[in-house]
Protein backbone atom coordinates (compact mmCIF):
# COMPACT_ATOMS: atom_id res chain seq x y z
CA UNK A 1 0.00 0.00 0.00
CA UNK A 2 1.07 3.50 -1.16
CA UNK A 3 2.67 5.91 2.15
CA UNK A 4 0.21 9.33 2.25
CA UNK A 5 3.71 10.54 3.62
CA UNK A 6 5.47 9.81 1.09
CA UNK A 7 3.56 10.51 -1.72
CA UNK A 8 2.65 13.71 -0.42
CA UNK A 9 6.25 14.68 -0.05
CA UNK A 10 7.26 13.31 -3.97
CA UNK A 11 3.92 15.43 -4.99
CA UNK A 12 5.12 18.21 -3.67
CA UNK A 13 8.86 18.20 -4.65
CA UNK A 14 7.84 17.22 -8.44
CA UNK A 15 5.37 19.85 -8.50
CA UNK A 16 8.55 22.47 -7.20
CA UNK A 17 10.90 21.09 -9.31
CA UNK A 18 8.92 21.26 -12.50
CA UNK A 19 7.87 24.87 -11.69
CA UNK A 20 11.11 25.82 -11.32
CA UNK A 21 12.37 23.69 -14.39
CA UNK A 22 9.76 25.77 -16.55
CA UNK A 23 10.79 28.88 -14.63
CA UNK A 24 14.53 28.32 -15.27
CA UNK A 25 13.87 27.34 -18.96
CA UNK A 26 11.92 30.50 -19.00
CA UNK A 27 14.98 32.59 -17.35
CA UNK A 28 17.45 30.65 -20.04
CA UNK A 29 15.39 31.84 -23.19
CA UNK A 30 14.83 35.39 -21.86
CA UNK A 31 18.55 35.82 -20.93
CA UNK A 32 19.08 33.93 -24.45
CA UNK A 33 16.76 36.96 -26.57
CA UNK A 34 18.40 39.41 -24.57
CA UNK A 35 21.80 38.39 -24.97
CA UNK A 36 20.93 38.27 -28.66
CA UNK A 37 19.38 41.48 -29.31
CA UNK A 38 22.71 43.15 -27.67
CA UNK A 39 25.16 41.24 -30.06
CA UNK A 40 22.47 42.41 -33.30
CA UNK A 41 22.46 45.78 -31.89
CA UNK A 42 26.69 45.78 -31.87
CA UNK A 43 27.05 43.95 -34.58
CA UNK A 44 24.79 46.81 -36.26
CA UNK A 45 26.83 49.77 -34.71
CA UNK A 46 30.14 48.19 -35.93
CA UNK A 47 28.78 47.55 -39.37
CA UNK A 48 27.42 51.46 -39.42
CA UNK A 49 30.89 52.54 -38.24
CA UNK A 50 32.48 50.53 -40.61
CA UNK A 51 30.48 51.35 -43.60
CA UNK A 52 31.41 54.67 -43.12
CA UNK A 53 35.11 54.29 -42.80
CA UNK A 54 34.53 52.05 -46.06
CA UNK A 55 32.88 54.76 -47.97
CA UNK A 56 34.91 57.50 -46.55
CA UNK A 57 37.21 57.64 -49.52
CA UNK A 58 36.23 59.50 -52.57
CA UNK A 59 38.03 57.94 -54.53
CA UNK A 60 36.08 54.34 -53.68
CA UNK A 61 39.29 53.22 -52.37
CA UNK A 62 37.98 51.17 -49.08
CA UNK A 63 39.88 50.85 -45.74
CA UNK A 64 38.61 49.25 -42.46
CA UNK A 65 38.66 51.28 -38.98
CA UNK A 66 40.81 49.04 -37.29
CA UNK A 67 42.37 48.77 -33.79
CA UNK A 68 46.18 48.30 -33.62
CA UNK A 69 47.19 45.09 -32.51
CA UNK A 70 49.37 42.29 -33.52
CA UNK A 71 47.80 39.15 -34.52
CA UNK A 72 49.17 37.78 -31.40
CA UNK A 73 47.42 40.08 -29.16
CA UNK A 74 44.06 39.36 -31.71
CA UNK A 75 44.25 35.97 -31.43
CA UNK A 76 43.93 36.05 -27.60
CA UNK A 77 41.05 38.14 -27.29
CA UNK A 78 39.38 37.06 -30.83
CA UNK A 79 36.06 36.01 -28.60
CA UNK A 80 35.73 39.93 -28.54
CA UNK A 81 36.61 40.41 -31.99
CA UNK A 82 34.32 41.91 -35.01
CA UNK A 83 35.91 40.04 -38.20
CA UNK A 84 34.45 42.37 -41.31
CA UNK A 85 34.93 41.62 -44.72
CA UNK A 86 33.89 43.00 -48.29
CA UNK A 87 32.06 41.31 -50.85
CA UNK A 88 30.76 42.03 -54.26
CA UNK A 89 27.17 41.01 -55.52
CA UNK A 90 29.01 38.16 -57.50
CA UNK A 91 30.39 37.09 -54.00
CA UNK A 92 34.27 38.26 -54.73
CA UNK A 93 36.09 38.93 -51.83
CA UNK A 94 37.40 42.51 -51.94
CA UNK A 95 38.48 43.55 -48.64
CA UNK A 96 39.65 41.70 -45.59
CA UNK A 97 39.92 43.03 -41.75
CA UNK A 98 43.40 42.52 -40.79
CA UNK A 99 42.73 40.24 -38.20
CA UNK A 100 40.70 37.80 -40.67
CA UNK A 101 43.64 35.33 -42.21
CA UNK A 102 40.73 32.97 -44.13
CA UNK A 103 37.71 34.37 -46.13
CA UNK A 104 34.24 34.46 -43.63
CA UNK A 105 31.76 31.87 -44.33
CA UNK A 106 29.39 33.19 -47.58
CA UNK A 107 25.98 32.48 -47.39
CA UNK A 108 25.06 32.99 -51.15
CA UNK A 109 21.05 33.45 -50.33
CA UNK A 110 21.96 35.99 -47.58
CA UNK A 111 24.35 37.94 -49.98
CA UNK A 112 22.15 37.61 -52.81
CA UNK A 113 18.94 39.85 -50.21
CA UNK A 114 21.69 42.14 -49.11
CA UNK A 115 22.63 43.62 -52.48
CA UNK A 116 18.76 43.87 -53.31
CA UNK A 117 19.11 46.26 -50.11
CA UNK A 118 18.05 44.24 -47.05
CA UNK A 119 19.98 43.84 -43.72
CA UNK A 120 20.33 39.86 -43.03
CA UNK A 121 21.59 38.14 -40.04
CA UNK A 122 22.66 34.61 -39.85
CA UNK A 123 24.44 32.45 -38.13
CA UNK A 124 27.24 30.47 -39.40
CA UNK A 125 30.90 28.47 -38.35
CA UNK A 126 34.03 29.67 -38.72
CA UNK A 127 37.25 28.31 -37.82
CA UNK A 128 35.17 25.53 -35.54
CA UNK A 129 33.19 28.24 -33.30
CA UNK A 130 30.12 29.48 -34.18
CA UNK A 131 29.57 32.89 -35.19
CA UNK A 132 26.67 35.90 -35.93
CA UNK A 133 26.97 37.64 -39.15
CA UNK A 134 25.20 40.35 -40.41
CA UNK A 135 25.20 41.61 -43.76
CA UNK A 136 25.00 45.03 -44.78
CA UNK A 137 24.54 46.55 -48.33
CA UNK A 138 26.85 49.54 -48.90
CA UNK A 139 25.02 51.35 -51.62
CA UNK A 140 23.23 52.48 -48.43
CA UNK A 141 26.12 55.18 -48.26
CA UNK A 142 26.34 56.10 -51.81
CA UNK A 143 25.69 54.74 -55.74
CA UNK A 144 29.86 54.34 -56.06
CA UNK A 145 29.30 51.10 -53.65
CA UNK A 146 26.04 50.30 -55.14
CA UNK A 147 27.18 46.06 -55.98
CA UNK A 148 29.24 45.77 -52.28
CA UNK A 149 28.38 44.17 -49.06
CA UNK A 150 29.34 44.68 -45.70
CA UNK A 151 29.81 41.20 -43.42
CA UNK A 152 30.45 41.67 -40.20
CA UNK A 153 30.61 38.58 -37.80
CA UNK A 154 30.85 38.31 -34.12
CA UNK A 155 31.89 35.20 -31.86
CA UNK A 156 28.76 33.19 -29.92
CA UNK A 157 31.58 31.68 -27.76
CA UNK A 158 31.04 33.70 -24.75
CA UNK A 159 27.18 34.31 -25.27
CA UNK A 160 27.17 30.37 -25.04
CA UNK A 161 29.10 30.26 -22.29
CA UNK A 162 26.90 32.58 -20.20
CA UNK A 163 23.79 30.68 -21.06
CA UNK A 164 25.86 27.80 -20.35
CA UNK A 165 26.66 28.94 -16.87
CA UNK A 166 23.58 30.43 -15.98
CA UNK A 167 21.66 26.77 -16.80
CA UNK A 168 24.25 24.83 -14.78
CA UNK A 169 23.31 27.49 -11.90
CA UNK A 170 19.16 27.57 -12.45
CA UNK A 171 19.67 23.07 -12.58
CA UNK A 172 21.79 22.99 -9.57
CA UNK A 173 19.12 25.53 -7.45
CA UNK A 174 16.11 23.25 -8.81
CA UNK A 175 17.98 20.27 -7.59
CA UNK A 176 18.61 21.86 -4.27
CA UNK A 177 15.14 23.57 -3.99
CA UNK A 178 13.47 19.94 -4.95
CA UNK A 179 15.45 18.13 -2.42
CA UNK A 180 14.22 20.99 0.71
CA UNK A 181 11.02 21.12 -0.90
CA UNK A 182 10.89 17.04 -0.52
CA UNK A 183 12.26 17.11 3.34
CA UNK A 184 9.74 19.95 3.89
CA UNK A 185 6.84 17.54 2.40
CA UNK A 186 7.53 14.47 4.32
CA UNK A 187 8.00 16.61 7.22
CA UNK A 188 4.68 17.95 6.59
CA UNK A 189 2.71 15.27 5.68
CA UNK A 190 4.19 13.75 8.89
CA UNK A 191 2.68 16.32 11.00
CA UNK A 192 -0.48 15.93 9.05
CA UNK A 193 -1.06 12.45 9.24
CA UNK A 194 0.33 12.70 13.42
CA UNK A 195 -3.31 13.76 14.08
CA UNK A 196 -5.26 11.14 12.30
CA UNK A 197 -2.70 8.37 13.81
CA UNK A 198 -3.17 9.46 17.52
CA UNK A 199 -7.44 9.40 16.46
CA UNK A 200 -7.01 5.78 15.12
CA UNK A 201 -4.60 4.75 18.16
CA UNK A 202 -7.66 5.86 20.24
CA UNK A 203 -10.29 4.13 17.94
CA UNK A 204 -7.88 1.02 17.89
CA UNK A 205 -8.06 1.02 21.84
CA UNK A 206 -11.93 1.30 22.30
CA UNK A 207 -13.29 -2.62 23.52
CA UNK A 208 -17.13 -3.60 23.81
CA UNK A 209 -16.58 -2.50 27.39
CA UNK A 210 -15.13 0.90 26.44
CA UNK A 211 -17.74 2.03 23.95
CA UNK A 212 -18.99 4.76 26.08
CA UNK A 213 -15.59 6.58 26.01
CA UNK A 214 -15.44 8.96 23.02
CA UNK A 215 -12.51 10.09 21.27
CA UNK A 216 -10.96 13.06 21.87
CA UNK A 217 -7.60 13.60 20.36
CA UNK A 218 -7.84 16.60 18.28
CA UNK A 219 -11.48 16.83 18.42
CA UNK A 220 -10.99 20.73 19.74
CA UNK A 221 -9.39 21.13 15.59
CA UNK A 222 -11.74 22.31 12.96
CA UNK A 223 -9.94 20.16 10.22
CA UNK A 224 -10.61 17.06 12.49
CA UNK A 225 -13.83 17.38 14.46
CA UNK A 226 -16.04 16.30 11.53
CA UNK A 227 -13.75 13.26 11.66
CA UNK A 228 -14.12 12.73 15.19
CA UNK A 229 -17.45 13.96 15.42
CA UNK A 230 -18.60 10.69 12.74
CA UNK A 231 -16.46 8.53 14.66
CA UNK A 232 -18.11 9.36 18.16
CA UNK A 233 -21.06 9.38 16.52
CA UNK A 234 -20.31 5.74 15.27
CA UNK A 235 -19.38 4.54 18.86
CA UNK A 236 -22.68 6.01 20.26
CA UNK A 237 -24.75 4.18 17.64
CA UNK A 238 -22.50 0.81 18.84
CA UNK A 239 -22.43 1.40 22.30
CA UNK A 240 -26.44 2.17 21.70
CA UNK A 241 -26.66 -1.54 19.61
CA UNK A 242 -24.70 -3.48 22.19
CA UNK A 243 -26.94 -2.12 24.96
CA UNK A 244 -29.72 -2.97 23.20
CA UNK A 245 -28.53 -6.74 22.45
CA UNK A 246 -27.11 -7.23 26.33
CA UNK A 247 -30.58 -6.13 26.87
CA UNK A 248 -32.49 -8.20 24.71
CA UNK A 249 -30.11 -11.22 25.26
CA UNK A 250 -31.10 -10.67 29.53
CA UNK A 251 -34.78 -10.35 28.70
CA UNK A 252 -35.06 -13.65 26.32
CA UNK A 253 -33.38 -15.35 28.64
CA UNK A 254 -35.36 -14.40 31.49
CA UNK A 255 -38.69 -15.15 29.80
CA UNK A 256 -37.46 -18.48 28.43
CA UNK A 257 -36.18 -19.59 31.58
CA UNK A 258 -40.13 -18.96 32.82
CA UNK A 259 -41.57 -21.45 31.10
CA UNK A 260 -38.80 -23.82 31.16
CA UNK A 261 -38.56 -24.00 34.98
CA UNK A 262 -42.45 -23.93 35.26
CA UNK A 263 -42.01 -27.03 33.09
CA UNK A 264 -39.40 -28.79 34.76
CA UNK A 265 -40.78 -27.78 38.11
CA UNK A 266 -44.42 -29.03 36.96
CA UNK A 267 -43.14 -32.64 35.58
CA UNK A 268 -40.33 -33.24 39.07
CA UNK A 269 -43.59 -32.55 40.73
CA UNK A 270 -45.50 -34.86 38.84
CA UNK A 271 -43.08 -37.72 39.14
CA UNK A 272 -42.81 -37.69 42.49
CA UNK A 273 -45.45 -40.51 43.09
CA UNK A 274 -48.21 -41.66 40.94
CA UNK A 275 -50.73 -39.58 40.69
CA UNK A 276 -54.56 -40.08 39.37
CA UNK A 277 -55.55 -39.15 35.94
CA UNK A 278 -56.77 -35.75 36.67
CA UNK A 279 -53.95 -34.80 37.87
CA UNK A 280 -51.88 -35.80 35.36
CA UNK A 281 -54.05 -34.12 32.94
CA UNK A 282 -54.20 -30.77 34.61
CA UNK A 283 -50.29 -30.90 34.21
CA UNK A 284 -50.36 -31.55 31.25
CA UNK A 285 -52.63 -29.32 30.70
CA UNK A 286 -50.40 -26.62 31.98
CA UNK A 287 -47.59 -27.52 29.96
CA UNK A 288 -48.85 -27.11 26.93
CA UNK A 289 -50.05 -23.93 27.96
CA UNK A 290 -46.01 -23.24 28.85
CA UNK A 291 -44.99 -24.89 25.29
CA UNK A 292 -47.29 -22.66 23.71
CA UNK A 293 -45.88 -19.46 24.99
CA UNK A 294 -42.40 -20.91 24.18
CA UNK A 295 -43.69 -21.37 20.65
CA UNK A 296 -45.21 -17.61 20.68
CA UNK A 297 -41.48 -16.26 22.17
CA UNK A 298 -39.55 -18.12 19.87
CA UNK A 299 -41.79 -17.07 16.38
CA UNK A 300 -41.44 -13.76 17.65
CA UNK A 301 -37.86 -13.73 18.23
CA UNK A 302 -37.79 -15.28 15.08
CA UNK A 303 -39.78 -12.32 13.39
CA UNK A 304 -37.68 -9.76 14.89
CA UNK A 305 -34.48 -11.95 14.07
CA UNK A 306 -35.52 -11.52 10.04
CA UNK A 307 -36.49 -7.95 10.82
CA UNK A 308 -32.49 -7.04 12.14
CA UNK A 309 -31.19 -8.56 9.33
CA UNK A 310 -33.15 -6.84 6.79
CA UNK A 311 -34.12 -10.34 5.26
CA UNK A 312 -37.81 -9.17 6.23
CA UNK A 313 -39.49 -9.04 2.46
CA UNK A 314 -43.09 -8.68 2.60
CA UNK A 315 -45.17 -10.59 0.04
CA UNK A 316 -47.29 -8.00 -1.61
CA UNK A 317 -50.79 -8.07 -2.52
CA UNK A 318 -53.90 -6.06 -3.10
CA UNK A 319 -55.51 -6.60 0.50
CA UNK A 320 -58.64 -5.53 2.17
CA UNK A 321 -57.33 -4.08 5.43
CA UNK A 322 -61.28 -4.48 7.47
CA UNK A 323 -61.51 -7.97 6.12
CA UNK A 324 -58.01 -8.44 8.22
CA UNK A 325 -59.49 -6.79 11.45
CA UNK A 326 -63.02 -8.50 11.15
CA UNK A 327 -60.65 -12.17 11.29
CA UNK A 328 -58.94 -10.96 14.23
CA UNK A 329 -62.46 -9.70 15.94
CA UNK A 330 -63.50 -13.62 15.80
CA UNK A 331 -60.55 -14.79 17.07
CA UNK A 332 -60.66 -12.45 20.36
CA UNK A 333 -64.70 -12.73 20.47
CA UNK A 334 -64.62 -15.35 22.80
CA UNK A 335 -62.11 -13.65 25.48
CA UNK A 336 -63.15 -10.10 24.79
CA UNK A 337 -66.58 -11.63 26.19
CA UNK A 338 -65.31 -13.55 28.65
CA UNK A 339 -63.67 -10.52 30.19
CA UNK A 340 -67.16 -8.36 29.45
CA UNK A 341 -64.83 -5.99 27.07
CA UNK A 342 -66.43 -4.76 24.27
CA UNK A 343 -65.34 -4.95 20.55
CA UNK A 344 -66.45 -2.16 17.83
CA UNK A 345 -65.11 -2.18 14.34
CA UNK A 346 -65.34 1.69 12.39
CA UNK A 347 -64.99 1.25 8.77
CA UNK A 348 -64.46 4.47 6.97
CA UNK A 349 -63.74 4.78 2.65
CA UNK A 350 -61.42 2.49 0.50
CA UNK A 351 -59.50 0.20 2.88
CA UNK A 352 -57.30 -1.76 0.06
CA UNK A 353 -53.44 -1.44 0.37
CA UNK A 354 -51.03 -3.31 -1.59
CA UNK A 355 -49.86 -5.11 1.82
CA UNK A 356 -48.46 -8.60 3.06
CA UNK A 357 -51.51 -10.05 4.33
CA UNK A 358 -50.15 -12.39 6.49
CA UNK A 359 -48.02 -9.58 8.45
CA UNK A 360 -50.77 -7.57 8.58
CA UNK A 361 -53.07 -10.44 10.47
CA UNK A 362 -50.27 -10.45 12.71
CA UNK A 363 -49.68 -6.58 12.93
CA UNK A 364 -53.46 -6.06 13.57
CA UNK A 365 -53.66 -8.96 16.16
CA UNK A 366 -50.97 -7.93 18.27
CA UNK A 367 -52.23 -4.11 18.58
CA UNK A 368 -55.55 -5.62 19.79
CA UNK A 369 -54.94 -8.15 21.64
CA UNK A 370 -52.52 -5.54 23.63
CA UNK A 371 -55.87 -3.15 23.81
CA UNK A 372 -57.87 -6.12 24.92
CA UNK A 373 -55.41 -7.14 27.64
CA UNK A 374 -55.07 -3.70 29.38
CA UNK A 375 -58.29 -3.05 28.98
CA UNK A 376 -60.29 -3.33 32.43
CA UNK A 377 -63.75 -5.82 32.64
CA UNK A 378 -66.96 -3.61 31.50
CA UNK A 379 -64.27 -1.39 28.88
CA UNK A 380 -64.19 -1.07 25.30
CA UNK A 381 -61.92 -1.26 22.51
CA UNK A 382 -62.33 0.74 19.18
CA UNK A 383 -60.81 -0.21 15.58
CA UNK A 384 -61.16 2.23 12.82
CA UNK A 385 -60.17 1.47 9.33
CA UNK A 386 -59.92 4.84 7.64
CA UNK A 387 -58.54 4.74 4.12
CA UNK A 388 -58.02 8.29 2.12
CA UNK A 389 -55.87 10.01 -0.26
CA UNK A 390 -52.54 7.42 -1.31
CA UNK A 391 -52.87 5.99 2.51
CA UNK A 392 -54.86 3.32 4.74
CA UNK A 393 -55.13 4.18 8.64
CA UNK A 394 -55.74 1.39 11.65
CA UNK A 395 -56.35 3.14 14.37
CA UNK A 396 -56.78 0.95 17.89
CA UNK A 397 -58.29 2.90 20.94
CA UNK A 398 -59.44 1.21 24.86
CA UNK A 399 -60.32 2.57 27.77
CA UNK A 400 -57.75 1.24 30.25
CA UNK A 401 -55.68 2.99 31.96
CA UNK A 402 -53.17 5.07 29.25
CA UNK A 403 -49.64 5.12 28.90
CA UNK A 404 -47.54 6.20 31.34
CA UNK A 405 -45.32 9.38 30.60
CA UNK A 406 -42.16 7.56 31.16
CA UNK A 407 -43.33 4.49 29.02
CA UNK A 408 -43.88 6.64 25.98
CA UNK A 409 -39.98 7.21 24.70
CA UNK A 410 -39.46 3.03 25.11
CA UNK A 411 -42.89 1.61 24.22
CA UNK A 412 -41.80 -0.41 20.86
CA UNK A 413 -38.63 -1.58 22.40
CA UNK A 414 -38.36 -5.03 22.57
CA UNK A 415 -39.31 -6.74 25.90
CA UNK A 416 -40.33 -3.68 27.19
CA UNK A 417 -43.85 -3.28 29.81
CA UNK A 418 -44.69 -0.07 31.05
CA UNK A 419 -45.73 -1.91 34.64
CA UNK A 420 -42.62 -4.06 35.74
CA UNK A 421 -44.86 -5.80 38.24
CA UNK A 422 -47.14 -7.17 35.58
CA UNK A 423 -46.71 -11.00 35.45
CA UNK A 424 -47.54 -13.46 32.70
CA UNK A 425 -51.43 -14.28 33.90
CA UNK A 426 -53.74 -14.50 31.25
CA UNK A 427 -55.33 -11.06 31.07
CA UNK A 428 -51.80 -9.13 31.03
CA UNK A 429 -49.28 -12.11 30.13
CA UNK A 430 -47.13 -11.66 27.22
CA UNK A 431 -43.92 -11.49 25.98
CA UNK A 432 -43.01 -8.11 25.70
CA UNK A 433 -42.48 -8.15 22.26
CA UNK A 434 -46.01 -7.51 20.72
CA UNK A 435 -45.26 -3.52 19.58
CA UNK A 436 -41.62 -4.62 18.89
CA UNK A 437 -42.91 -6.80 15.85
CA UNK A 438 -45.62 -3.90 15.08
CA UNK A 439 -42.87 -1.63 14.42
CA UNK A 440 -40.68 -3.95 12.18
CA UNK A 441 -43.85 -4.79 10.25
CA UNK A 442 -44.98 -0.96 9.92
CA UNK A 443 -41.61 -0.31 8.82
CA UNK A 444 -41.09 -2.78 6.33
CA UNK A 445 -44.32 -1.55 4.44
CA UNK A 446 -43.10 2.19 4.88
CA UNK A 447 -45.52 3.18 7.51
CA UNK A 448 -45.66 5.18 10.37
CA UNK A 449 -47.04 3.68 13.84
CA UNK A 450 -47.76 6.37 16.91
CA UNK A 451 -48.90 5.57 19.99
CA UNK A 452 -50.62 8.70 22.51
CA UNK A 453 -52.97 8.59 25.19
CA UNK A 454 -57.36 10.02 25.01
CA UNK A 455 -58.45 12.77 26.40
CA UNK A 456 -61.54 10.79 27.51
CA UNK A 457 -59.10 7.94 28.71
CA UNK A 458 -57.42 5.48 27.60
CA UNK A 459 -54.42 4.79 25.01
CA UNK A 460 -54.78 5.02 21.01
CA UNK A 461 -52.53 3.18 18.53
CA UNK A 462 -52.14 4.72 15.01
CA UNK A 463 -51.23 2.80 12.13
CA UNK A 464 -50.70 4.54 9.04
CA UNK A 465 -49.60 2.15 5.53
CA UNK A 466 -49.34 3.46 2.04
CA UNK A 467 -51.18 1.79 -0.33
CA UNK A 468 -47.97 1.10 -2.69
CA UNK A 469 -44.73 1.00 -0.54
Amino acid sequence: MRSLRLSLAVRVALGMTLGLAVLSVAVVLSMREFLDQELNANLLNVASIQAAALTDDPSGIMRFHEWELTPDEATQIRELNRFAQVWSAEGESLLRSQFVTRDLPLDTAALLRASAGNLVMEQQRYLDMSIRSLYYPLERLGPLHAHHVLQVAAPLQGRNEILARLARILAAVTGILGLATFGGGWWLARRMVKPVAEIIDQAESVEAQTLDRPIDAYADFREYQRLVGVLNTMLGRLNRAFEAQRRFTADASHELRGPLTALRGEVELALRRDRDEDEYRRVLQSNLQEIDRLSQLAEDLLTLARSDAGVMQPRLARTDLLERVEQVFRRLQSRAADRDITLELEPAGDTEALVDPGLMDQLVWNLVDNAVKFTPGGGRVTVTVAGDGDAVRIRVADTGPGLPDHARARLFDRFFRADESRTHDEATGGTGLGLSIVKAIVDVHDGRVTARNRSEGGAEFEVTLPRTP
